[in-house]
């Protein structure tokens, strides 16, 4: 796994997120503020793993998620939501839309870039939640 795509729209996550995969992960990152700005660059980085925000304006991360899936080549891309909502409940629904996992923030930087290995790794196994 060389390739992250981030969907975010908070700055400041964000900006985190590409800091950690980057620089503690040693990921090539692509790093966007919208579902919509996602679905134009997606297709041509060619993410090996995609983290959406659930909660964004225009698009949310499970809308996103439905409309990537339908682009060539992204059908099977291993999918983490990023979401501060993480009763059972919200994150077994979250597991319904197809993701792979759901990782809850606040995040550990230091720790984001093993666990989006393994649930890129397991990508295709049992989806679980990682806090």
């Amino acid at each position: 796994m060389r390739r992250v795509l981030c969907v975010e729209d908070d700055e400041d996550i964000r900006y985190i997120l590409e800091f950690s995969l980057r620089q503690v992960g040693g990921y090539e990152v692509c790093a966007v503020a919208s579902g919509a700005a996602a679905l134009e660059v997606a297709p041509a980085f060619r993410p090996d793993l995609m983290l959406l925000d659930v909660m964004m304006p225009g698009l949310s991360g499970p809308q996103t998620l439905h409309r990537l899936r339908q682009l060539p080549g992204l059908a099977g891309v291993p999918v983490v939501f990023l979401t501060a909502k993480a009763m059972p409940e919200q994150v077994e629904a979250l597991l319904c839309h197809g993701a792979t996992g759901v990782i809850v923030k606040p995040f550990d930087p230091v720790r984001l870039p093993q666990d989006i290995r393994i649930y890129w790794e397991h990508g295709r196994g049992t989806p679980a939640a990682l806090s």
